[in-house]
């Protein structure tokens, strides 16, 4: 990528070269570097023009090389951690905060563009399984790669007080259009639905690590929502 694609992308050419290589190294993990395949750089690029689009404030390539971090972090606790590598790059790969289906149509991106890739029948249908889970981010018990792809997604939620208002100040950001009333509603719905579940996280390092914090996180926005 020239410097102006990766200005278009959304990120520095440092940055998005090293999102390429992470890219490239897990599609050659799962496809057993087939010399023969199709150049990788062409679906990274396609990937990540999709992550640098002007309607994201949060779903943008720094939150896809977070998730690629914390998948890194969790790795030893998937069965297979290059498909949920690859789940990440295409869970939020179809974003647009007005519609509901974005997850089902990053699923469908995946099933047509992981095949012609050259990636097994048997990966695309975890990786499309994936990101299809995060709509509800509640993998079954025993489901390792679930859990760590849902954990990865949800590790923001443990951020550091000022990066997670940020995070929350990114979300309000994309959901503009929304006026202030029915999105403060929303917002605190899903924050109790969070605060519900029994756990956040499901892999032993995030529950240890992340979930303390994560809970005082979503609190303390609900309060500010609700005053």
């Amino acid at each position: 990528m020239t410097d102006d694609s990766a200005h278009e992308s959304g990120s520095s050419p440092d940055a998005a070269d090293a999102l390429r290589a992470r890219w490239s190294d897990a599609l050659a993990a799962v496809r057993g570097d087939d010399a023969t395949g199709p150049d990788p750089l062409a679906y990274a690029d396609n990937l990540l023009a999709r992550w640098a689009e002007p309607q994201r404030r949060y779903h943008t390539t720094a939150h896809l090389t977070a998730v690629l971090d914390r998948i890194d972090t969790l790795a030893g606790h998937a069965d297979d951690p290059d498909a949920v590598r690859l789940a990440a790059w295409f869970h939020d790969a179809v974003y647009r905060p007005d519609r509901s289906e974005n997850e089902e149509r990053s699923a469908a991106l995946a099933e047509r563009a992981l095949p012609e890739a050259g990636v097994p029948d048997a990966v695309t249908a975890e990786v499309a399984r994936l990101v299809r889970l995060t709509v509800t981010h509640d993998p079954a018990d025993g489901d390792t790669n679930g859990e760590v792809l849902c954990d990865a997604d949800l590790a923001i939620l443990a951020a550091a007080p000022k990066e997670y208002a940020a995070y929350a100040a990114q979300v309000r950001d994309e959901y503009g259009f929304v006026p202030d009333e029915a999105f403060r509603g929303g917002r605190a719905a899903v924050l109790r639905q969070l605060l519900g579940l029994p756990r956040l996280f499901r892999t032993p390092h995030g529950f240890a690590e992340w979930e303390p914090r994560a809970r005082q996180n979503l609190l303390t926005e609900l309060e500010l929502l609700t005053r």
